[in-house]
């Protein structure tokens, strides 16, 4: 590789940018599909120093040219990692090769894949019955590597290793990406905006015991394993209700307690609003807001997939792990999980997980005082400082104080609305939602390097991806024997 090419490692930025003020005109440039390349005016003193700044992994060039199509076609869950065991049975196997953490480039990569900021999330340009206006439905003004229903943006992440427990909370970001004119985004800077907002839970690795009911049994020699980062996507069911029953008063729509066959007291006064004579099943508003929630998981839990293949780690997407464990209410004091409150009343089979004091909060009571305060909250992260719909929060758009400030703000009246049909489920219910959970997961992510040797033995070639055979040697040739 000659000169003009070097790369810089992203270990190196703090080194780097004390480095800046000796190199003349320097102008480095990263790509969503490329490496940092020199820019064309850097004075020959800086081409020596740099010479002495270490390179990016050679993986770095090889994931950047990997493509789509090859990430698809390529997509297995391979779950035999360094330092694994099958004990018994036809495929029985010692991995002779002790667990190798990710390091904290590939971690990051990968936890930018699922969870990721890509910048400003579009809108919803229009919708008949709001025209004049911009339809207001996004719950957040950026956007992230999956999708999300309406833009509503309910999910947010943890993950362990062999470290730590921590929150890397992306849902209410700004854009994290930073473009040039032509569309190119400094990546370097895109994962030290992601670390910065990484936040440490406790020290060691989550304690799930490799046993049910804690771990299913298929999964207990391979799930949480040392030298794993697993990712866990977390979703609020109680603010994708909210945001659903926001979306049906703003429609004109209205719910009833069909499980208990009665309609909800006290919405004749907003008959001019809603139509109360037409109104929806609550247990089927709960049960879409419910599956729009699990549409983020799993759709995070698919990127971050992709990128394994791209990277050369192993790794799966997978249910397998039992949700009151990780969560924290699992009944069994020695697994606290991740701490989450809960709630366990007489005729709930299972208790109801509201959220993480100060961490990650459902939108519902006792995080709030009651479901008007969550109503507000709510309305105050769509049109408030830093929402979709606030006039100084920057965006995509050539006049963004125009198009954000064109959405209709949410009247006093329109918020009772919603508030009435959302504290009555409380009250009723004695939780909110009240026929699906609070707070829900349901999909990991799990990463973790592969022993090749087990793959080599027992499969045909061809396997695992050339991205697999050559990533010691790309990304970790100091190990190589």
């Amino acid at each position: 590789m000659n000169k003009s090419s070097k790369t810089t490692s992203w270990f190196s930025m703090t080194r780097r940018k004390m480095l800046g003020a000796m190199l003349v005109g320097a102008g480095w440039v990263l790509t969503g599909a490329r490496l940092p390349a020199l820019g064309k005016q850097i004075s020959a003193r800086g081409y020596v120093l740099l010479d002495r700044v270490a390179k990016y992994p050679p993986g770095l060039e090889d994931a950047a040219k990997f493509t789509l199509m090859e990430a698809l076609y390529g997509r297995r869950s391979r779950r035999f990692l360094t330092g694994a065991e099958i004990p018994d049975g036809v495929l029985a196997y010692t991995s002779t090769k002790q667990p190798l953490p990710l390091d904290p480039l590939e971690q990051m990569l990968v936890l930018t894949a699922a969870a990721g900021n890509t910048g400003w999330h579009y809108m919803i340009y229009r919708d008949s019955s709001y025209a004049p206006h911009l339809s207001n439905y996004s719950g957040a003004a950026g956007g992230r590597t999956f999708p999300s229903p309406a833009g509503w943006h309910v999910v947010d992440f943890f993950y362990t290793d062999d470290s730590g427990v921590y929150f890397f909370p992306t849902r209410d970001a700004p854009s994290l990406v930073e473009r040039d004119e032509k569309g190119q985004m400094d990546l370097n800077a895109w994962l030290e905006h992601h670390r910065g907002r990484i936040r440490k839970l406790a020290d060691g690795r989550l304690h799930l015991p490799a046993k049910e009911p804690y771990i299913e049994g298929h999964n207990t020699w391979c799930a949480n394993r040392p030298g794993s980062t697993l990712i866990i996507p977390v979703v609020d069911v109680a603010q994708m209700t909210l945001n659903a029953l926001s979306f049906l008063v703003a429609n004109g729509f209205c719910i009833y307690d069909d499980v208990n066959g009665q309609k909800i007291p006290g919405l004749d006064r907003f008959s001019k609003l809603v139509d109360v004579e037409n109104p929806w099943p609550l247990s089927v508003v709960e049960r879409e807001s419910f599956a729009f929630s699990t549409a983020e998981l799993t759709t995070s839990c698919y990127a971050g997939m992709l990128m394994l293949q791209a990277l050369g780690l192993g790794g799966w997407m997978f249910s397998g792990i039992d949700m009151h464990s990780v969560l924290g209410a699992s009944g069994d004091p020695e697994v606290p999980g991740l701490g989450f409150r809960f709630d366990r009343k007489e005729g709930w089979p299972v208790p109801n997980v509201t959220g993480l004091p100060g961490v990650y909060e459902g939108y519902c009571p006792p995080h709030y005082r009651d479901m008007r305060s969550a109503v507000e909250a709510l309305a105050e992260r769509k049109f408030g400082p830093g929402g979709p719909f606030h006039p100084d929060t920057p965006g995509p758009f050539k006049d963004t104080p125009r198009v954000r400030s064109a959405a209709k703000t949410p009247t006093p009246e329109f918020k009772d609305c919603v508030a009435a049909m959302a504290q009555y489920v409380f009250d009723r219910f004695g939780k909110f939602p009240g026929t699906v959970p609070t707070i829900y997961t349901l999909t990991y992510l799990q990463a973790h390097h592969l022993d090749l040797e087990f793959y080599d033995r027992f499969f045909t070639p061809g396997e695992y991806l050339k991205t697999h055979a050559e990533h010691m040697a790309r990304w970790h040739p100091e190990r190589m024997g």
